[in-house]
């Protein structure tokens, strides 16, 4: 499948299922956004020769992981129910996201350090910092397919991430194009956020909100482009996402 027709398909789902999404997504973004929001507030007023840290930063950057994965883990369901031809209750796949939840976090720790750990080395180097940029991206796409190894093929996070490497080669590029999206939409949400940064705290929250539901769009277009590439068994179903 072309990917113009996988974004097609993508938008398409997201735009019918765009109330169900928020519903499940929003009061969990709403959460998420607020840490980082207060994160950034401490960091910026922190003193730059000698910055200060203390527990309440270390359990709101947990905080942050945990919720993250939340997120991940119940659109993830949602979009393999959907996928199914399924109904669920919101309630129901949040409970049922939370058996997710370590998995994702612990192969978001270890696919992290493996996206970061090219160019943290060749930055050491000078000018070749971008040579470890590029790596860094394309291990970002070889490994963006990790989160659906855990919760739709139930793997371990170890062997989703060498699931997702494997997975992904075929279809790096398509990958690659797909996370670009984030791009526009964060240089969009970075100048609407920026605007609207004097008109107070809650303003912008859900400016940010906003910006961060609809990001999740590139997600949605992964796991369409995730459904399609995967090896078809005998007998196909047909697929709503």
């Amino acid at each position: 499948m072309s990917l113009s027709a996988i974004l097609t398909e993508a938008f398409n789902f997201f735009r019918n299922h765009i109330s169900q999404l928020a519903a499940l997504t929003v009061p969990i973004l709403f959460i998420q956004v607020g840490i980082q929001l207060w994160l950034g507030m401490e960091i910026g007023n922190a003193d730059l020769e000698n910055p200060q840290f203390g527990g309440s930063h270390m359990a709101a950057m947990m905080a942050l992981l945990l919720v993250f994965s939340l997120l991940i883990a119940s659109l993830t369901i949602f979009l393999e129910i959907r996928s199914q031809g399924h109904e669920a209750s919101t309630l129901l796949i949040l409970k049922t996201s939370l058996n997710f939840v370590p998995g994702l976090l612990l192969a978001g720790v270890f696919s992290g350090l493996a996206i970061l750990a090219p160019v943290m080395i060749f930055a050491a180097f000078g000018p070749l910092w971008l040579i470890g940029l590029t790596m860094s991206i394309y291990i970002f796409a070889r490994l963006a397919y990790v989160n659906f190894m855990i919760v739709v093929e139930r793997l371990s996070p170890f062997e989703a991430i060498k699931g997702s490497f494997k997975f992904s080669g075929p279809i790096a590029f398509k990958t690659l194009m797909v996370l670009m999206l984030y791009i526009p939409l964060s240089l969009v949400g970075g100048s609407i956020s920026g605007l609207v940064q004097s008109l107070g705290f809650p303003v912008q929250l859900i400016v940010e909100v906003f910006v961060a539901f609809m990001g999740l769009f590139v997600n949605v277009a992964l796991f369409r482009l995730y459904m399609v590439s995967r090896p078809k068994p005998a007998e196909t179903v047909d697929e709503e996402v």
